[in-house]
């Protein structure tokens, strides 16, 4: 008998030291397992669009958890040389239909990808508490000093701003006043801050200004049509999730942002 209770009992202490480590083992996470690496999407798009697409942003992240945004903000013209010269980029928003047809000219752009996204206004804005310009004839005044645009080679709306004073004819006489600027965020900056007496920029750009205002829209029969291009660059090695973004980006949801930012719907 006694052996037979030892036997009981030891095979009892057996059975609960290995259901203990049974248990113990389930607590493990597999040491195989390991998180999938979100698709990243380069997108470089014109100073005017930030602060549209950095909210959008926010919006795919939530649609989308698996694709990372990353934006490259400038000059459509410098934006557009980096990707001759072989930046890294998925997707390309310019502010001005030449610099995409250069590179759609090169084969840079994916067959068919091409679209027009936005619409905008040109404007001329002052600071907020200056009274001595309200109107694109206050201009060619003696007071007024310093008129900033973009640079017309590289910046689009510094090129729709030349044509139109050039069409209204005034460039000649603005032209020793102009304060070129890199692109129209700087023009915005120097015209809030009062190193320039007034500037031209989209209406987008003034619409999100507190120290700025606008004081005259640049007659549309004075440029050619403001239209921002879209398109996915052929060099991709993301070419859906590239596709797919600019797809969202025509969304009602999307183009609802935009218009609150102060760009145009185009016509379909």
């Amino acid at each position: 008998m006694k052996k037979v209770s030892w036997l009981l009992v030891f095979s009892f202490a057996l059975m609960l030291s290995l259901v203990g480590c049974g248990a113990g083992n389930t607590t493990q996470p597999p040491a195989n397992v390991t998180q999938a690496k979100p698709t990243e999407i380069l997108v470089s798009a014109a100073a005017s669009l930030q602060n549209s697409l950095t909210e959008l942003k926010t919006d795919y992240a939530k649609k989308k958890p698996d694709v990372k945004l990353t934006f490259s903000f400038g000059a459509s013209g410098t934006l557009q040389q980096q990707i001759e010269q072989g930046a890294p980029v998925d997707l390309f928003i310019s502010a001005g239909k030449s610099q995409m047809d250069a590179l759609e000219q090169k084969n840079l752009l994916v067959k068919d990808s091409r679209i027009n996204l936005l619409g905008n206004d040109l404007v001329l804005i002052t600071g907020k508490d200056n009274s001595k310009v309200t109107s694109l004839d206050n201009l060619s005044q003696a007071s007024v000093s310093h008129i900033s645009i973009g640079t017309p080679k590289s910046v689009p709306a510094g090129q729709y701003a030349q044509d139109a004073l050039t069409s209204l004819k005034l460039w000649d006489t603005l032209q020793p006043k102009m304060v070129m600027a890199k692109d129209v965020t700087s023009v915005l900056n120097f015209v809030e801050t009062g190193n320039a007496d007034a500037g031209f920029v989209y209406r987008s750009d003034a619409q999100g200004s507190t120290k700025a205002k606008v004081v005259a829209v640049v007659p549309e029969s004075s440029h050619k049509p403001i239209v921002y291009p879209a398109a996915v660059i052929a060099a991709t090695k993301n070419q859906q999730a590239a596709e797919d973004f600019l797809k969202y980006l025509q969304s009602p949801e999307a183009q609802q942002v935009f218009v609150k930012d102060g760009f145009k719907t185009l016509a379909k």
